[in-house]
């Protein structure tokens, strides 16, 4: 159980200072925590708490109102296989049951490895491609049964530790703003002007 790391505290340090509120920071704070353990432990909730000036609970209720966020440990890899309408129709049943047999637990549970965690998903916003699943949020489309077979091998083989990266990671590219492009942490009620980039826009089109 940790809070985050010195270098995670700078660079949430970094994230605070984009925002007019520091509670704004509340949610990058909660991927950057979850993350650095692959789940939000309750030293991290409070740790966050102290760093946006909110209270544990109001931190713990933001965190628990999203999906995303685990509060326990899970897998490495994280497997969601969506079971809505487009989806059930089109055999994600039979996904889920040979996900099962593939893995030997049922949804909600880990491999006794701790590489695998297999969950339910409500719908993935790609019904056009059922049935669909993801791993650690990252999307496979249209997939058969045989083809999860594959997946998992893979996975666990290693092979593609270059295009699904451990849960909790949202992005392997850090965000990063030039400074010639910051609006700068303003209060809403502070504003007196456009935003820069709208004015920028404007000189552009001029």
């Amino acid at each position: 159980m940790a809070r985050l790391n010195d270098s995670n505290v700078r660079l949430a340090h970094e994230i605070i200072g984009r925002y007019p509120r520091a509670r704004s920071a509340t949610i990058p704070l909660l991927h950057l925590a979850q993350e650095q353990d692959g789940y939000v432990t309750n030293e991290a909730i409070r740790h966050i708490g102290e760093l946006v000036g909110a209270t544990s609970a109001e931190v713990l209720g933001t965190c628990t109102f999203y999906e995303m966020f685990k509060m326990e440990p899970v897998g490495k890899y994280l497997i969601n296989i969506c079971g809505t309408m487009s989806c059930a129709l089109m055999g994600a049943d039979e996904l889920m049951h040979r996900a099962e047999h593939k893995l030997g637990i049922k949804p909600g549970a880990t491999t006794p490895d701790g590489m695998f965690t297999l969950e339910h998903a409500e719908c993935q916003a790609a019904c056009t491609e059922a049935p669909c699943l993801q791993v650690n949020y990252r999307y496979r489309y249209r997939i058969t049964p045989n083809e999860l077979d594959a997946l998992i091998d893979d996975l666990r083989a290693g092979k593609l530790d270059g295009e699904i990266p451990p849960h909790g990671t949202v992005a392997r590219v850090r965000q990063h703003i030039p400074a010639d492009r910051l609006v700068g942490a303003v209060a809403p009620e502070d504003v007196t002007g456009p935003p820069v980039w709208l004015a920028d826009n404007h000189e552009v089109q001029s």
